[in-house]
């Protein structure tokens, strides 16, 4: 075996609440994180929209800000978890659950797909903006999705380094010297040397959360509405699209013979970036005439 390899078996569980007995998994804490870094990152991208946006001038739109987003996180987790959880059940594992709908239930026993928990986000902010954002301010929905995938792009990382010490989402085999030995992948796969893949795509989402986070903060208001989510869904997609060469495969609801779900699932999502780029260009030679 060479040096290099690295033997990875960690206690999933990060701490167990005391009298009440539940554990609390170093996955959920990740998930946490993120959405937290991301509430913080999002707060002074929409304060900045908000100056411009805002039906009311005079007040403070720090403040402002801060009440919108206390109330779009609950969207955002909501839509996360319902999207995320119905994308397992419908696109990876309806044979299990179709004869008991109430397991759909337990998401403690995992179980999660962010191409749902995408489409669950989408929802959640059409709700979100119909029924909250625009009564206050003249934010569009596609100027909403577009602060919104900045700090999603680096919540996904959180997601993948969670998956990472699940066991979960683990890659095919490998002799490379960098491979890891899961000691118990979550699927049951044999223990041997395997594509750290979950880094792989943390590290991919980080990247894009800087590149996207950068073209902001550069540009700010001057960049035209799609064009920041429209480079999101086509960075983020297509990085898992080619990522999932290197995963194990996992079961699904159709023929994986030439693609894996995964794959399948975000041809549409880069389809949906490249269409919301084509959207943007009549002002991209404005926008980055001076970048």
């Amino acid at each position: 075996m060479p040096l290099l390899w690295f033997y990875w078996d960690p206690n999933p569980v990060a701490f167990t609440i005391p009298f009440i007995n539940i554990p609390v998994f170093i996955y959920g804490l990740f998930f946490v994180a993120g959405f937290l870094l991301g509430y913080y990152i999002l707060l002074p991208i929409l304060t900045q929209n908000l100056t411009i946006t805002a039906n009311q001038k005079d007040q403070n739109l720090r403040q402002l800000a801060q009440r919108l987003i206390d109330k779009l996180a609950w969207f955002i987790i909501g839509g996360t978890i319902i999207g995320a959880r119905l994308g397992h059940v419908f696109f990876y594992d309806w044979d299990r659950y179709k004869y008991n709908l109430m397991a759909i239930l337990n998401t403690r026993e995992g179980g999660l797909a962010s191409h749902g928990g995408a489409i669950g986000v989408i929802l959640a902010l059409w709700c979100f903006h119909h029924f909250i954002l625009k009564k206050v301010a003249s934010t569009s929905l596609l100027q909403l999705l577009d602060m919104i995938v900045i700090p999603t792009a680096l919540v996904g990382c959180f997601i993948r380094i969670g998956n990472f010490f699940n066991q979960e989402i683990v890659g095919i085999p490998t002799q490379a010297p960098w491979a890891v030995v899961f000691g118990h992948p979550a699927d049951g796969l044999a223990i041997i040397p395997r594509h750290a893949v979950q880094l792989y795509e943390a590290l991919a989402y980080l990247l894009i959360f800087v590149c996207l986070y950068a073209i902001w903060n550069k540009k700010k208001g001057a960049l035209p509405q799609g064009f920041i989510s429209g480079l999101f869904f086509v960075l983020v997609f297509s990085a898992r699209f080619f990522l999932e060469f290197w995963k194990a495969e996992q079961t699904a609801v159709v023929d994986q013979t030439f693609l894996q779900m995964g794959q399948i699932l975000s041809l549409p999502f880069i389809g949906l970036g490249i269409f919301l780029l084509i959207y943007a260009k009549n002002s991209w030679k404005q926008s980055f005439k001076s970048f």
